[in-house]
């Protein structure tokens, strides 16, 4: 029979069920229990919220205090209170600055030439179409035109011209007289001239909004023409016509006197002592003078394209020149820059000095345009002209610094009483009820706070100027609460003008200065080892202790939860099995009424 009713008992049915099997709901009654045990950890949650509280509050009191130390640090500095400013009487002509050091007053300046760098021009590459007026050869595609002519037609007193890039250039002129029966005439000076002249008896009018081809533009020949006293009319290229390659092999770049490496694209010259390296069939100008510019000759080189020039100019300013030297090949002398004597030699613009005098000085020079201490004997004034002209420094006093710093001083205190009030008030509600701030009560910082008024509105001893005070300066208790007046500056700024000596003592004097005393106030309290830093410190501590103990007591809740489920689930499984013997004695035995 037992084993019959424990199979039974043994079956599906979940015994965790509260009252399945009882009637009795024990798992209410289990809640009930455990949150009894938790309640310890509701007081301890509570304590450690206080504690956090507490903890965020004089965090926001030592980020004020922290800015506060910020501004002592900057009025315990002596040379801050000997800074200066420079003033140009032009800042249009010149800026100034000044550093500490720099004696006080009114500088003249005359400044009678800029500095300039040095250029050192390469003689024009003059690269004629053609040396001869003959140009019967001289296809199109290979002409040296600064622009390359393009196939197509163009148009002369309303006759279309068709060329290709195979026609030679007489052969174009021979298709204009015959397009316009003879009437217009072309032909070519070189050499020097390099120009195309166009002749009639007419006047002659170029070009067509239907051209296809850019040879009028080219070969440079505009509706511009002349007539001579004979009645012809002509027009001529309005510049010369070849141009040197900048962009193909340098052998073949059209230069009048050709560049050749030596053999083997070992070419190489010297700017300033810099070796560049080349290879004529192999390089281009431009890479030559990218070359130039990424090497450390110290100048900047560049090809006009109007001119067929060359330049390299000197990065710095100042009468300096500029060296060059063909090593290898003749770079240097096909580019017109050598510096050698004749027609192809590179003429050298040398660079200037900036020319000045002060007052009634002798006249006085700098490489660059910034007129330093070195250059002018006048300690720590920069002055930087960018024309030539009279104009005034004014040095002084940086007093509009010195206050604008002891403003923010006073402000910023103003905010650390602010933080510390806001945390320690005490406020009465509307209904009459009484909320305490997170630290009202909390010597430390009443303690400080009281200091800190303290400091702020004493009067320092040992001075022998006129201001021993913040009230000396217009900053005085307003009377309502811990701060202090910042709207009068009157006061300051007077003491700035009359007695900045005395102004600077108040803050650095080394034993009496507020600058020393509240450096060694806010060390205690937010130093390392500061009282407040100190406070929230155990703080954290105390909170971390907190959360170990709950946790330690929810690991308990939990045991004991546990525990008490597991004997209700066996007074279930008891009062199963008493429900299944009975069940069976029951069919077992039937009543006999």
């Amino acid at each position: 029979m037992t084993g019959v009713s424990s199979s039974s008992a043994s079956g599906s049915t979940d015994l965790a069920i509260a009252g399945l099997a009882s009637g009795f709901d024990w798992q209410s009654l289990i809640s009930q229990l455990v949150q009894v045990q938790r309640e310890p950890e509701t007081l301890l949650e509570n304590q450690q919220s206080t504690l956090e509280t507490k903890n965020t509050a004089l965090g926001s009191i030592q980020s004020a205090l922290e800015t506060l130390q910020n501004d002592v640090k900057t009025l315990s500095d002596p040379s801050f209170f000997q800074g200066v400013t420079a003033t140009s009487s032009a800042p249009s002509t010149a800026t100034a600055s000044a550093a500490t050091g720099t004696a006080a007053g009114t500088y003249n300046f005359d400044v009678t030439q800029l500095a300039s760098a040095s250029v050192l021009e390469g003689a024009p590459q003059t690269t004629p179409l053609s040396p001869t007026d003959d140009v019967s050869n001289l296809t199109l595609s290979s002409a040296p035109f600064a622009t390359p002519v393009t196939a197509g037609t163009f148009t002369i007193d309303g006759q279309q011209i068709t060329i290709a890039s195979t026609d030679t250039l007489q052969d174009v002129f021979n298709q204009i007289s015959k397009a316009t029966d003879g009437k217009v005439t072309a032909s070519y000076s070189g050499g020097s001239e390099d120009a195309i002249t166009l002749s009639s008896s007419s006047p002659i009018v170029l070009g067509s909004d239907t051209d296809t081809s850019n040879f009028l533009q080219a070969a440079k020949l505009t509706n511009s023409g002349e007539v001579d006293n004979s009645g012809t009319y002509t027009i001529t290229s309005s510049g010369t016509l070849g141009t040197v390659d900048v962009t193909g092999a340098m052998d073949q770049s059209n230069l009048a006197i050709p560049i050749n490496d030596g053999g083997n694209g070992d070419g190489a010259f010297e700017i300033n002592g810099v070796t560049i390296n080349y290879s004529a069939s192999a390089d281009s100008i431009n890479d030559v003078i990218n070359r130039i510019n990424s090497s450390g000759a110290g100048v900047v080189a560049a090809f006009n394209p109007v001119s067929d020039q060359l330049t390299l100019t000197n990065t710095s300013t100042g009468d300096l020149g500029i060296s060059v030297q063909d090593l290898t090949g003749n770079f240097l002398a096909a580019t017109g820059l050598a510096t050698t004597t004749g027609s192809n030699a590179g003429t050298l613009a040398a660079g200037k000095n900036l020319l000045y005098t002060i007052g009634n000085s002798n006249p006085l020079s700098s490489q660059t345009n910034t007129i330093t201490p070195d250059s002018s004997g006048v300690t720590g004034l920069t002055v930087t002209p960018s024309s030539t002209g009279k104009f005034t420094v004014t040095v002084a006093p940086n007093t509009s610094g010195i206050a604008s710093a002891i403003t923010q001083f006073v402000t910023d205190y103003n905010s650390a009483q602010t933080a510390i009030n806001n945390q320690t008030a005490v406020t009465t509600n509307s209904d009459g009820s009484v909320t305490a701030g997170p630290l009202t009560g909390d010597l430390g910082v009443e303690q400080f706070n009281s200091e800190l008024r303290g400091l702020a509105n004493s009067v320092v001893s040992g001075l022998s100027g006129t201001v021993a005070s913040l009230n000396d300066l217009g900053f005085a208790s307003n009377g309502q609460n811990d701060s202090l007046t910042t709207s009068d500056t009157t006061s300051l700024d007077t003491a700035l003008t009359n007695d900045l000596a005395g102004v600077a003592a108040l803050f650095t004097n080394p034993t009496n200065g507020l600058a020393a005393q509240f450096t060694s106030l806010l060390n205690g309290a937010i130093g390392t080892n500061g009282t407040l830093v100190s406070e929230q410190a155990s703080l954290t501590t105390a909170s971390n202790d907190i959360t170990k103990q709950i946790s330690n007591i929810e690991t308990n809740v939990q045991a004991y939860q546990t525990q008490l489920t597991n004997e209700f689930v066996a007074m279930e499984a008891a009062e199963s099995q008493t429900n299944e013997d009975e069940s069976y004695l029951a069919r077992a035995f039937p009543s006999s009424g």
